[in-house]
Parts: structure tokens; sequence; C-alpha cells
């Protein structure tokens, strides 16, 4: 499997419901060994996920129970949400003492000594983005980040926190799939690919709604996915929409969530599809409910 990007594998192991999957260290150990039998290097984390942060510490112990996983993996992970206690509110912190405490943290949780890549996990409205990029060129100058990028951010958001920073921003991880289909209509993906910055797609099967939801959308979806699986050989509707997104000329990477090892493999699958112009744009009609102007 060719790497699709210098950080990225072509698919993503998300770890965000680890901690729901009822395993034990050793066979989290054995997953993570299965997937990156199968080339899926790169995992992608965050302190918001699991409770008190519970996904990036038990991935910890896997790596403190293999050491030499370490080199052989790529760790994302995120920072700037803050889980509040009544009467605190949830907010987005993304000043630079912030930011330098929420990496230290993630480090010590995961037990390794850098992230591959740290996202800013959601816009900040109160974000400034010099304070933000200060902090950024101090963790790379102690070795602590190797690469920066964002989550969520619209393009006029990235625009700013790029103009600030020394190095390019290398992802805006965001929402893709065939429900959800903002960022193919603001202007996201074009920026993305105008400055060949990869995207990292999240909920490529749309939380599950393609398979349980029995809203009218979801029922064209469902007929005109099959029918595409059919014609190209896809063994199911997984791969059709994790080959759709990967069709998108700013060539997002999808990043899997579960925590079974054949939907995994089933999802692998999907780097050997392709869908025409016509298979890509009958699921975008299906879902929108008309054809193209």
């Amino acid at each position: 499997m060719q790497k699709s990007h210098p950080v990225f594998s072509p698919l993503i192991q998300g770890y965000w419901r680890m901690a729901e999957w009822g395993m034990t260290t050793q066979q989290q150990h054995t997953f993570l060994k299965q997937h990156l039998e199968m080339g899926i290097t790169t995992v992608d984390h965050a302190p918001v996920y699991g409770p008190d942060s519970a996904c990036e510490r038990m991935f910890g112990q896997v790596l403190a129970l293999d050491s030499s996983l370490r080199d052989q993996i790529e760790i994302v992970s995120k920072c700037g949400i803050y889980r509040g206690e009544h009467p605190q509110v949830n907010h987005y912190n993304s000043g630079k003492d912030a930011i330098l405490k929420s990496v230290d943290e993630s480090l010590s949780r995961l037990q390794t000594d850098h992230l591959d890549v740290l996202l800013l996990h959601r816009p900040d409205l109160l974000m400034d983005a010099d304070e933000a990029a200060e902090a950024f060129t101090q963790l790379k100058a102690a070795g602590k980040v190797k690469h920066f990028g964002v989550s969520n951010f619209t393009p006029a958001q990235f625009e700013l926190l790029q103009s600030r920073v020394d190095e390019p921003l290398i992802t805006n991880q965001v929402e893709i799939n065939p429900v959800n289909l903002l960022v193919t209509e603001d202007g996201t993906l074009e920026q993305l690919q105008q400055q060949r910055v990869q995207p990292m797609a999240w909920s490529c099967l749309a939380g599950g709604r393609i398979f349980s939801d029995n809203s009218e959308q979801m029922e064209r979806l469902r007929h005109t996915l099959n029918e595409v699986a059919a014609e190209i050989g896809a063994t199911s509707i997984d791969q059709v929409i994790f080959a759709w997104v990967m069709r998108l000329p700013a060539k997002p990477v999808p990043i899997l969530g579960s925590g079974n090892i054949e939907r995994v493999r089933s999802a692998v699958g999907a780097l050997e599809l392709t869908l025409t112009n016509e298979q890509w744009y009958r699921i975008w009609v299906a879902s929108k409910g008309h054809g193209v102007a």
C-alpha cells in the first residue's frame, strides 16, 4: 500500500470509540498489529475521545506493552476542546498555554515523546492566530510535534492561521460523506486542492445513518449504493462510500471508526475501487433528490 501523503497512510484508523470496544490491552495490541499489517499506519486520537481522555490513555498502555510499535505508526491528536463541569460549559481554548498544556497531557497519556500531527480540533471564535502560531513554533522546536493542521475549519479560518505559521498546515479534518455535502459546496475542498493540502475525512458513513435511517433520502442512497456496488464489484456499500469519498480531487484520506478488524479489512478493499463520474454523481443525485442543473 503506497503512502498517500508524507505523513498519512491511505486510510486512517480512528480510535474515538476505543473505550467502547470492550477489548483488553492485549486485544487492542492485536488489533493495532493487524491494521498495521494492512498498511494502515496512521491513528487518530483526541483528548476528548472517551471519558476522562480514556482512548489516549488506553492507546498509551498498548504502546507501553510493545514499544516497538511507536516507530511503525503516525499519531494524530488534537487540542482545543474543554469539557466543562457544572456550572461551567464546554468551550474552546486555542491560547498558547492551553495548547502547550494539552500536548504535554496527550504525550503523557499516549506514553510517547512526540505527536506526528497536532490539529486544532474546532474553530475557536477567540483564537488569536499569532498566539496559536507561537505555540506551534515552541512545540516544533522542542520536538514534541512534527506537523500541524486543523479540524472543522472554514477556508477563511484555515487561511488566517496559515498566514501566521511558518510551515504549511498539512490537513483540515472535515466531515465528508454522501449525506453531509457541505464541504463539497462551501469552498473547503477547493481551497485544500488549490494548496495541495490533503483533507482527513471523518464520519464517512454518516455515523451509521445510511444503514439505519429509513427516510426517503437514505432509502434512495442505499438503493443507489447497492447498484453501484454491483457494477464495480464492491463487497459492501461501505466500500462504495469510501471510494466515493476518495474520488474527490482533493484526495481525502478516510478515517475508519470500527474496532471490528473485518470491517477494517473490507475498507482496505475500497482502495482498489474507482467510480466513474457518472457513478459518483448518481450517488450525489440520490442524496440530493434532484439531478444536476
